[in-house]
């Protein structure tokens, strides 16, 4: 299959900010290809090769993108790299520069998809000496043989910043659509959701239909998509949405994992897909030690311990994310896990069962001691035992708790967020009791002492229905001189020349960003607004919603990807159940 037919698939999917002809578009280009092609050009879609937890990177920064284009089109770098800086975007460059030089066609070959994914996996794997210099000239030789639009998308592809608005939920609905139909989308989601693997999902369902589908299960080794909490105002709501009991578990400050213990070994992956396996190797020495079975998939969560036993807070932890110097920082940060769930366990799917099922199975599988443990649970069933068990789980130096459904229905839904399970944490005032998790989209230049630098950012929640990244405030405040002068190192990588069309907003900032970079949020409360597009139209026409008084907490959230950021619905559902909606004050508070 010719490259250049998927360039201008692409081509039509950026020209587009409506989710539903984004939709259409790839559901018509799906019916028209070979099911072999389906799983690679899915993996394209999203500027990958593999899914995210093959942990395949094809790890080229701009400067060596600007050094392809360069050597290909026989500029300078400098120029180059000049012209990164003015247009925000290798792929714009290598299209215009390409087009200037159609003299480069005549001795080009075809580029095929086979070539493409043979390359960039040849860029993925290169290592050692010289690597950066073949990694250049594999870009480049794929660049030598493309037309401008197909130079456009390698250069995106190979820094992983596609620019279409594509999500994977855009993908699905594609998938439905092109090969069976839309009340088969929730079971398509639901295969995604428990392998993580869209390229997967879309091979199987070209290949075998709905009766594929209906046979993927969870499986070692694939990742399951986590199970996310709503959140709630007060332990007595919590208790009167679980039916007046539930099962609270302490909520650790750590990094949360999930770890795929097999005969072959242990692999540990964030919830963002990450393999973390090289930062915790004595958890997953420990978790291998210490299973009684032949395999399990479990949840925890990774706390860093003191000398004296006691938990330490998220940012010690983030210490063992680093790619070097592991064996200082196993001694010099020990950690242990708490062990929440239980989704595998000897060859069997166990999401379906009972939380208090799954609870009494975890506790059976391992050997606790040491390094491993259970999160300390308890039964509740009236607001006094829930108040005491919360400022038991503070004094332990824990965020909060976690209030779980032990119901029929308490089953492990993965990729969801829902009232099964219900966080309530500490850091709460007396409007708005938790933080945000928002990404990034914009930034403001900023005056007097912050000048010449980003003074305020322009901060989104995710929309989940839509895919669309929608404004909840502007963010000027909880930055320090040292964090500023970060953040270009940072958000510069995901520079946009224009409005990225995953970006629903009104305001317009000095420059745009994809949605990318995830910081923890605070403020005083949630209120109307006209300028801020979450939730548009809760109070009329021309109203949304907006996070006043925002502050970051100094935390930067490398644990989330922005598709794992707040969500629109759980801000809408924290304004409604506000003591006293207020009103939208003043615009330069947001």
């Amino acid at each position: 299959m010719k490259f250049s037919a998927i360039a201008e698939v692409f081509d039509k999917l950026e020209s587009t900010a409506s989710r539903l002809e984004m939709t259409s578009i790839l559901a018509e280009f799906f019916k028209t290809l070979e099911p072999e092609d389906i799983k690679p050009i899915i993996y394209l879609t999203q500027g990958k090769i593999a899914p995210d937890f093959a942990g395949v990177e094809l790890g080229m920064a701009d400067r060596l993108v600007a050094k392809a284009i360069a050597f290909t089109v026989g500029e300078t770098e400098s120029s180059i790299s000049e012209m990164m800086i003015k247009l925000g975007d290798p792929g714009t460059v290598a299209e215009k520069l390409i087009a200037d030089k159609k003299q480069m066609t005549l001795f080009s070959e075809t580029l095929t998809l086979g070539r493409v994914i043979s390359s960039l996996t040849a860029i993925a794997q290169t290592e050692g000496r010289d690597s950066q210099g073949r990694k250049m000239k594999y870009l480049s030789n794929m660049l030598h043989d493309s037309d401008p639009v197909e130079a456009r998308y390698l250069c995106r592809i190979v820094t992983g910043r596609m620019r279409t608005g594509v999500a994977a939920m855009t993908v699905l609905d594609a998938l439905a659509l092109s090969f069976a139909d839309k009340d088969a989308r929730p079971e398509i989601e639901r295969a995604y959701n428990v392998t993580s693997d869209l390229g997967l999902v879309g091979a199987t369902l070209a290949g075998h239909g709905m009766a594929g589908i209906s046979k993927i299960r969870v499986k070692l080794g694939n990742p399951i998509r986590v199970m996310l909490a709503e959140r709630l105002p007060s332990l007595a709501h919590i208790l009167e949405k679980m039916g007046g009991e539930c099962a609270m578990e302490y909520k650790y400050d750590g990094i949360r994992v999930q770890a795929h213990i097999g005969p072959d070994g242990v692999k540990l992956y964030s919830r963002r897909l990450e393999d973390l396996t090289s930062n915790f190797p004595d958890i997953a020495e420990s978790l291998k030690s210490r299973l009684n079975g032949k395999d399990a998939i479990i949840e925890g969560e990774c706390v860093a311990i003191d000398k004296e036993g006691k938990m330490m807070p998220f940012q010690t932890v983030t210490h063992r994310r680093r790619k070097h110097g592991m064996d200082d920082a196993v001694n010099d940060y020990p950690v242990n896990i708490f062990m929440f769930d239980i989704l595998y366990l000897n060859g069997k799917d166990l999401t379906t069962l009972p939380y208090t099922e799954r609870r009494k199975l975890l506790s059976d599988s391992f050997s606790i001691s040491g390094k491993i443990g259970l999160t300390t649970m308890m039964l509740v069933s009236g607001p006094e035992e829930a108040e005491t068990f919360f400022e038991d789980a503070l004094r332990a130096r824990c965020e909060g708790i976690m209030a779980k459904s032990i119901g029929r229905e308490s089953v492990y839904r993965a990729g969801s967020r829902g009232f099964l399970w219900i966080k309530y944490k500490k850091d709460y005032s007396t409007n708005l009791m938790d933080s945000f998790d928002l990404v990034v989209v914009g930034a403001f230049y900023g005056m007097g002492k912050r000048a010449g630098k980003y003074g305020a950012l322009l901060m989104a929640a995710f929309n989940h229905d839509t895919g669309m990244y929608s404004t909840v405030c502007k963010l000027g405040t909880g930055f320090d001189d040292a964090f500023l002068d970060e953040l270009p190192e940072m958000l510069d990588p995901y520079k946009s020349e224009k409005r990225p069309l995953s970006v629903d907003s009104k305001m317009v900032p000095d420059v745009w960003f994809e949605p990318t970079l995830v910081l923890e949020v605070t403020g005083a409360e949630i209120s109307v607004s006209p300028i801020h597009t979450a939730a548009s139209g809760i109070e009329g026409e021309d109203s949304g919603i907006a996070i006043r008084f925002p502050r970051f907490t100094g935390r930067v959230r490398n644990d989330r990807g922005p598709d794992q950021a707040t969500t629109v619905e759980e801000i809408e559902e924290m304004y409604r159940l506000q003591p006293g909606k207020s009103e939208f004050g003043d615009a330069k508070d947001l």
